[in-house]
């Protein structure tokens, strides 16, 4: 049975091959279809700031798929690509890299396995994730929140008055 996911990427690093980072997540996107993950709708990619401590800023972006596989088993598949594409393991926790694929959700709903928490721990705080995601899924619901990822969005861009 076909399963749904949100994926979010990004990337803040050249690849040898490829180029710049938005030419880094086209690439990767025909990279999932190699791997018999079905692209559905991906997300324009847009810049952002980086979190933690690399100066690099990030070109991110979000795709919709569909593959028959769990999440736990898709999640060994984009840590392979994130490999295949240079990421190495054991590296400074928020520094710069190649290409990073988070899992963000699952047509599943909830899903927590050793080293995989699907809907993804922090999507909700993070606009490089919720604007991309918005613009292309943003009907899909939250199975903890209830809330859609538009909902998300407009939470967390909302302006708020200056405290007096």
């Amino acid at each position: 049975m076909s399963q749904r996911y949100l994926i979010a990427l990004g990337s803040n690093k050249r690849h040898h091959r490829f180029g710049p980072p938005e030419r880094v997540l086209a690439a990767a996107l025909a990279a999932l279809e190699r791997h018999s993950i079905k692209v559905k709708r991906a997300a324009p990619v847009i810049r952002s700031a980086p979190l933690g401590p690399s100066l690099r800023r990030y070109a991110n972006s979000a795709v919709l798929v569909k593959c028959k596989v769990e999440p736990d088993e898709l999640l060994a598949e984009l840590k392979a690509l994130e490999r295949q594409f240079g990421r190495r393991s054991g590296g400074q926790r928020w520094g710069s890299r190649v290409l990073d694929l988070d899992l963000v959700l699952w047509s599943g709903g909830a899903w927590s396995s050793p080293g995989l928490t699907v809907p993804h721990p922090a999507f909700r705080e993070r606009r490089f994730v919720l604007g991309p995601a918005a613009q292309i899924a943003g009907t899909w619901r939250d199975p903890m929140s209830g809330l859609s990822l538009r909902q998300l969005k407009a939470r967390l861009t909302r302006s708020r008055p200056i405290p007096r």
